[in-house]
């Protein structure tokens, strides 16, 4: 699809001139411009900051609102280099999710409650996807920011939406904390806007079977997804390969840096250069960092910051959303270097007392976890967690090196 309309505001259409305010929308004139001209631009929300998933949900504690609090207090993020996600209507969301699904799912937050034949449908009112009071507009948030950013990448640049990055959603379903899947909407507004080889690269904790439900055996999209083996949602093995687009693969427990730079060098970097993305949208889940409390890998923030990094140059447009990610200090720092690392900002060894300030005034919101340790308030970059690379590793990686690719 070449046309420039893209229905991202629902029941109206959306040039990708500008697109309308009205309910909620941004303009985006002359946001295009800046993104092509290489300026590196932030898309964030003050609807994360005062809404969550309820007091015994893992998604209870602050995460974006901690990223744009930590990137202001570092002079990291001028006006100029923010723009406020837009709330995606029902429309553009049945780019891939069902119209049924979308509907129930407005319902659920309008009425506070599900019946029983909803949450069996739908999977909504579970522990996993409960019924809150912004279970609707928080996500949707997230989809109007992703699909925003496609429209700001059209000629070229790089976006960072951290809200992003729910890419268990299902299109009939919720599914794994994700209400809906933005990574999805993501590569289908990219499609819509004529940019047809788009790569997806995604270092969360757990297997992309989201995205890969999408669009396994597309050969214009290339799948690499770094997961914890024998984890939730127990897809994206090995010799899952989703009709030959889809590199799957599974890590063991205490994943380390070193072993991620060989996951890099030796399976991401090479895939994605060979592929010649029209663009890169990579899926920075934090989950993967040793202080998360869903995941058993060991990895610190430079090694998402190092994939980030490398990332960048492999094609014209770039997109950087977020994902998991459980322990507030963790997810906030790991993702307020990110930007940093996308705009070429130099991370300071000990924080300003602002920025110190800001993962203080962090918690857990209950559930009686340990309190962080002191470098987590401290500062923003982790001590490197090095080690060897293991046999198993080694011999994975050598396994879909010997693959062809898309």
């Amino acid at each position: 699809m070449t046309s420039s309309a893209l229905p991202i505001a629902g029941a109206g259409r959306v040039q990708a001139a500008g697109m309308v305010q009205a309910a909620g929308m941004v303009q985006a004139a002359g946001m295009g411009q800046a993104a092509g001209m290489g300026q590196p631009l932030f898309i964030g929300s003050e609807i994360y900051r005062g809404s969550s998933y309820g007091m015994f949900h893992p998604l209870r504690v602050p995460r974006v609102s901690t990223v744009m609090d930590l990137a202001r207090t570092m002079g990291w993020l001028p006006q100029a280099n923010y723009r406020t996600s837009p709330r995606a209507k029902p429309a553009a969301l049945t780019l891939w999710h069902s119209p049924a699904y979308v509907a129930a799912w407005q319902a659920a937050e309008v009425a506070g409650v599900v019946d029983d034949a909803t949450c069996k449908r739908h999977h909504l009112g579970t522990l996993s996807n409960p019924v809150f009071p912004q279970m609707y507009r928080r996500p949707a948030t997230g989809a109007g920011g992703v699909m925003l950013a496609a429209e700001l990448l059209r000629d070229g640049g790089v976006v960072h939406v951290p809200g992003g990055g729910t890419h268990h959603g299902m299109p009939d379903r919720a599914n794994g904390f994700c209400y809906l899947n933005d990574p999805v909407l993501a590569m289908l507004a990219l499609r819509h806007l004529g940019l047809r080889r788009i790569a997806y690269v995604d270092i969360d904790a757990h297997h992309a079977d989201g995205v890969e439900h999408a669009f396994a055996g597309d050969a214009e999209a290339l799948l690499i997804s770094v997961h914890e083996e024998g984890r939730w949602p127990f897809t994206g093995l090995l010799t899952d390969d989703g009709g030959g687009n889809c590199f799957n693969l599974p890590v063991p427990r205490g994943f380390n840096d070193t072993e991620m730079r060989a996951v890099l060098e030796q399976l991401i970097l090479p895939r994605v250069q060979a592929f010649r993305p029209d663009a890169v949208i990579l899926q920075c889940g934090a989950d993967a960092l040793e202080e998360d409390p869903l995941s058993r890998l060991c990895l610190s923030n430079n090694a998402h910051w190092a994939v980030a990094a490398a990332l960048r140059p492999l094609a014209p447009r770039y997109m950087v959303l977020g994902g998991g990610g459980y322990n507030p200090w963790s997810v906030g720092r790991c993702w307020a270097g990110v930007w940093a690392v996308l705009t070429g900002a130099d991370v300071p060894d000990r924080l300003p007392l602002e920025a110190e300030a800001v993962l203080r005034a962090l918690h857990w919101g209950g559930g009686g976890r340990m309190a962080p340790a002191e470098s987590l308030l401290t500062t923003l970059r982790d001590a490197p967690r090095e080690g060897a690379v293991g046999g198993d590793l080694r011999d994975r990686l050598a396994v879909l090196a010997r693959r062809s690719g898309p």
